[in-house]
């Protein structure tokens, strides 16, 4: 382990709601929770003030309900967020190559190897301007955490949520771990927390005390072994910039069981195109095609057909995945269904069978050639206006949706540099309104250049280099749950 705290942790505070409290007015300061909104929905995020009431992530929706009914349930805006953690890479990337992101909003960075910092001071610096960088360009906050090892700089920012930071000098690592809880520790979860507990072993001291011999009788050689280095504050595992992206995948859980054959095989049709889009977004193509059907009674079935090459095209992905659904019995009910693709590489083979149809097809006389047909299901109405999603109208311009139900959609009129808005109810066939894209909650200045980076209209704002100082690791998805009902806006 390195000698100087230059391994930075960066954690956005509770990100998605509090971009959902930035672009709102109205809801700032109050308790705001982002997820599913159907009866399995699940939290995404929730907001500080909702967490007073004990709602947190992966909380059934129907619990935080529960806890917080006068919070504002709100359906993820996943491009949105997309967007932004986009902006607060580019700002990490400019302080070191070596950025490992972990999911959307949060990230290691070692600031050693892009020499943004050497020691205590320069490391405090450049934690403290990241954060006003951040602020700048997203103005949204986060939380840093600088110590000289990857899981005690992420200890440290859990220390200083929300909107701090905290540096552990080399030298005092022992005594910070000391009285806490093993939990603390990468790898104990609750089943190895309730045998260490067992065991009467509760803080990192009782483990440290226990002894590596003990540890690795309670729990194995490897684990033993890994969390007795931790308990003594040793972590030598590199920040790594790049992880090998192993599968790409998309799934949909359904408010209510899907029991039409015909609808099953067009949402695996659909489901399909996403996850071509994903692929194709990220460079990659892939050999295996993978489906995941999760029937009424919760059991799961996967199935899964290797190509004989890597391939990205979407009819080759979409006719693999009918065929493999082909051998699926559904007729009790579909609760969940998923597409994905593994075996990937970042070039593409084409299927033999599909690059022959398709050269048919080009020789074929044009009257001959037959247009695909393109089937779509018209989604109910009031799927258009989930809570949360932006909206505009002819008159009354931008704003965003609280709540839809009875034929009607009720509309907050604001934007995220205006004041509270007005609410207005309008028919959910209003042909006055209709979804609209976010808005930025930084506008730039109209002297300011627009960013290189493709970042929309969020300022690229990148911080000095002084002498003072994707499944990949950076989290591909964006949130998903389907949604419906009204949101309670607080």
């Amino acid at each position: 382990m390195r000698n100087a705290p230059t391994i930075l942790h960066l954690d956005m505070d509770a990100f998605f709601a509090q971009a959902e409290q930035a672009s709102k007015p109205s809801l700032r300061g109050k308790a705001v929770v982002v997820g599913g909104l159907g009866p399995r929905g699940v939290v995404a995020t929730a907001s500080y003030e909702a967490r007073v009431f004990g709602v947190h992530s992966a909380m059934p929706m129907a619990q935080a309900r529960r806890l917080a009914p006068n919070a504002a349930y709100l359906f993820p805006r996943g491009a949105f967020y997309r967007r932004i953690s986009d902006q607060v890479m580019t700002l990490l990337r400019a302080l070191s190559p070596l950025v490992e992101p972990l999911s959307l909003d949060e990230a290691f960075v070692d600031l050693e190897a892009g020499e943004a910092a050497w020691d205590s001071e320069s490391a405090r610096l450049a934690g403290v301007r990241l954060r006003a960088d951040i602020r700048a360009v997203t103005g949204l906050t986060g939380s840093v955490g600088l110590a000289a090892s990857k899981m005690l700089a992420k200890i440290a920012s859990e220390q200083a949520k929300p909107d701090g930071l905290v540096l552990i000098e080399p030298g005092t690592e022992r005594a910070l771990l000391a009285p806490m809880s093993v939990r603390t520790l990468p790898g104990v979860g609750p089943a190895t927390g309730d045998h260490l507990r067992r065991a009467g072993i509760t803080t990192v001291e009782d483990m440290a005390e226990a002894g590596e011999d003990e540890l690795v009788r309670l729990l194995g050689k490897a684990h033993g072994h890994a969390l007795y280095a931790m308990a003594l504050a040793r972590d030598d595992r590199p920040v790594v910039a790049e992880r090998e992206t192993k599968s790409v995948s998309v799934e949909d859980t359904y408010d209510v069981d899907i029991h039409d054959r015909l609808r099953v095989e067009l949402e695996v049709r659909r489901l399909a195109d996403r996850c071509v889009r994903r692929l194709r977004g990220a460079g990659l193509s892939g050999r295996t095609i993978v489906l995941k059907v999760r029937r009424y009674d919760f059991s799961t079935l996967t199935r899964s057909e290797t190509l004989r090459g890597p391939t990205d095209d979407p009819g080759v992905v979409r006719e693999a995945a009918a065929r493999l659904l082909d051998s699926v019995d559904t007729t009790g009910g579909v609760r969940l269904l998923g597409v994905g693709v593994s075996g990937l590489a970042d070039f593409t083979q084409e299927d033999l069978f599909a690059q022959a149809a398709e050269e048919q097809r080009a020789d074929a006389p044009e009257d001959e050639v037959a247009e695909e047909p393109v089937v779509a299901e018209a989604a109910p109405a009031e799927h258009r206006w989930r809570p949360g999603l932006d909206v505009l109208h002819a008159e009354l311009g931008h704003g965003w949706v609280q709540g839809s139900g009875l034929g009607r959609v009720t509309v907050r009129f604001e934007t995220p540099d205006s004041e509270v808005g007005r609410v207005r109810t309008f028919r959910i066939d209003d042909p006055a309104l209709e979804p609209a894209d976010p808005l930025p909650l930084v506008r730039r200045r109209p002297d300011e250049p627009r960013p290189a980076d493709g970042g929309g209209d969020l300022p690229a704002v990148r911080p000095e280099r002084t002498g003072d100082g994707i499944e990949r690791g950076g989290g591909r998805g964006g949130a998903r749950g389907p949604g419906g009902g009204l949101g309670g806006a607080a």
